[in-house]
């Protein structure tokens, strides 16, 4: 549910003379917004590249970004754990973000990377370039407590991990994305999906997000279950539920009700809890029988991370 309140920070932008490149907001909140410190700006290597400092106001979180910096805060506020995915509109985000050459001198245009690298290697450093894209790495902005990242290039900017998270090597998160309490993240969580409390995304494992296909069906992992490895989802699960590793499934999916012998459409089962998908081995049919009890039970110690 979308915040009807209102949102502030202070940050440094990276501006061109015609755009935006990104703002690093140190100082943000909710609420009404508090004096603005002085931040020092810098001028940068490439001509015309220069860092400003900007204070952004959102009235409410609930109406859809008005300018670049104004999305820029709401991925901050995300990360900082500020707001929970879904919690603002991010309606038109893309538009509103440029794409940067993102860099281990900073933010560049793209068409100009090559004119930067020539800078550093003259200074005697050498130029990596991370990624072209309209999101960067979180961790170049927000390192929230509590979590571990195996590797820093699988979280974007906008992800939402709570305490507790372990994101392995293999793997991401999305924006508008991430976790609500102790999860293990091996697989992807594509935008707009929420993982909850004591559940487990599998190596390889990948849910279906909003993105792609443009729609905007949301899909949820609900606390203590599994999508075991190089499974997948295109429906929500509720709480103790368990994907069999390898086991796909789409909303449109033919899935064999073991209890009654009924077939139904996956889509029938999104947000049930206690249940276990598998594909049976015999006859290749998918299958959902119910589960008892609680769900998997997440190894403490590799969640011990502060």
């Amino acid at each position: 549910m979308r915040l009807d309140q209102p949102a502030w920070g202070h940050g440094l932008a990276t501006i061109t003379d015609s755009q935006t490149l990104d703002v690093w907001y140190p100082h943000l909140g909710l609420g009404e917004a508090t004096p603005a410190p002085i931040l020092k700006t810098a001028t940068l290597p490439l001509e015309g590249l220069r860092t400003e400092q900007v204070t952004t106001v959102i009235s409410s979180l609930a109406e859809p970004p008005a300018n670049t910096a104004d999305a820029w805060l709401r991925l901050h506020l995300l990360s900082n754990r500020l707001i929970k995915p879904h919690e603002a509109n991010l309606d038109g985000i893309f538009g509103l973000l440029t794409n940067v050459a993102w860099t281990s001198a900073g933010p560049c245009p793209p068409e100009r990377v090559d004119e930067l690298r020539l800078l550093q290697r003259s200074a005697g450093r050498h130029l990596a370039v991370y990624g072209v894209d309209k999101f960067p790495r979180m961790t170049d902005y927000v390192v929230p407590s509590g979590v571990r990242i195996a590797d820093a290039d699988r979280v974007r900017l906008g992800a939402h991990l709570a305490t507790g998270t372990t994101v392995m090597q293999k793997g991401f998160v999305n924006f508008n994305a991430g976790t609500l309490g102790t999860s293990m993240v091996e697989g992807s969580i594509s935008s707009g999906v929420v993982v909850g409390e004591g559940s487990d995304i599998g190596a390889g494992a990948s849910i279906m997000g909003t993105l792609s296909g443009g729609g905007q069906i949301v899909i949820s992992v609900g606390e203590r279950s599994l999508v075991g490895a190089n499974a997948g989802i295109g429906i929500a699960l509720g709480d103790d539920c368990v994907v069999e590793a390898g086991c796909y499934i789409t909303s449109g999916s033919k899935v064999l009700l073991t209890e009654t012998g009924e077939i139904v459409k996956a889509r029938d089962l999104s947000g049930a809890s206690n249940v276990l998908f598998l594909r049976n081995s015999v006859t290749g049919a998918l299958e959902a029988r119910p589960r008892t009890g609680k769900g998997i039970t997440l190894n403490a110690a590799l969640h011990a991370n502060d």
